[in-house]
């Protein structure tokens, strides 16, 4: 396809798209120009928004929310248009069930229904339970653990052989889990580290099962995954046989094989020779000194063969 024909299908885009922007803008003011010549004011949309930061157990209150202008006919689902429904009245108030930032939409699936408490039974899935295991600064990945993170959950244990003699592995026991709660803390939105003591999964009936069968028989550690990662990766048990040098070292190794510098014996012939004492050269002469009233006369006399 040449280049002008590129070029043109190019500018009859760009011309198509501007036809329907500008027709849809000139259908939107001959609306507002009917309703005012009926009297009638156009329909004004809302949509309710956090005033102030609101996180986890924070009673909805209306000094905490505004609702500002929303020019489209679609709002995000489970959205509120006016902040009576979303308060509701002090005999059954709201919570917040995750963290709200200002300016961010109130969804029902941020906050308790009418009456119901912020608790962490209310955060869970159908079908899913909440179990919490015991870590320290180390197994829990230094602190950095925080709600709403995924993590792979490895079980450290010693298994005794058939012949009596006890061998370590470390399996991975869950993937992908999600951290409901550290501590007594599910706000999501608190990214300090801090050295926690017990983090809160939320598992199956079998992970938890799991989680809580491993905890009594070995030690359970966290790793955690990037916030994108959502894969099963194939895994195996590894046990002390495994912590050679790795895969560095074994290239090493290979490297050294192959240009393993050849035997001593191989490599230098070592040839004895016999050497000849060096005697010292005979002199043909001689010096004598002779002293003259005040100085000394040297003379250089030769030596009979």
């Amino acid at each position: 396809m040449r280049s002008s024909t590129i070029l043109s299908l190019l500018i009859a885009f760009v011309l198509a798209a501007a036809a329907v922007f500008g027709m849809r803008e000139y259908l939107s003011d001959q609306k507002a120009r009917l309703l005012a010549m009926n009297g009638m004011k156009p329909e004004e949309r809302t949509l309710v928004v956090a005033a102030k930061p609101m996180r986890f157990g924070d009673r909805i209150r209306s000094e905490n929310l505004k609702a500002i202008p929303w020019p489209s006919n679609e709002t995000p689902a489970g959205s509120f248009v006016s902040i009576e429904a979303v308060v509701g009245n002090d005999a059954q108030p709201r919570y917040a069930m995750a963290a709200i930032d200002p300016g961010e939409p109130v969804l029902s699936s941020k906050i308790t229904g009418t009456g119901e408490r912020a608790t962490l039974s209310a955060a869970l899935d159908q079908g899913m339970k909440a179990v919490s295991i015991r870590v320290n600064d180390v197994l829990g990945v230094a602190g950095f653990v925080r709600p709403s993170d995924r993590v792979d959950v490895l079980l450290t244990r010693v298994v005794r052989g058939p012949a009596g003699n006890d061998q370590t592995f470390v399996d991975v026991l869950l993937q992908g889990v999600k951290v409901l709660a550290v501590d007594q803390t599910a706000d999501e939105r608190k990214d300090e580290p801090s050295v926690v003591k017990t983090v809160t999964f939320e598992v199956t009936t079998d992970e938890a099962q799991r989680l809580t069968l491993g905890s009594s028989i070995g030690t359970l550690s966290l790793a955690l995954r990037n916030v994108a990662s959502s894969s099963v990766e194939q895994t195996r048990p590894i046990t002390v046989a495994d912590l050679g040098g790795g895969a560095m070292a074994t290239e090493l190794s290979n490297d050294l094989e192959k240009n393993k510098l050849p035997e001593p014996e191989k490599q230098v012939q070592i040839v004895e020779q016999k050497v000849e004492p060096v005697l010292p050269v005979e002199p043909k002469w001689v010096t004598v000194g002779v002293w003259n009233t005040t100085k000394r006369e040297e003379h250089r006399v030769g030596l009979v063969q």
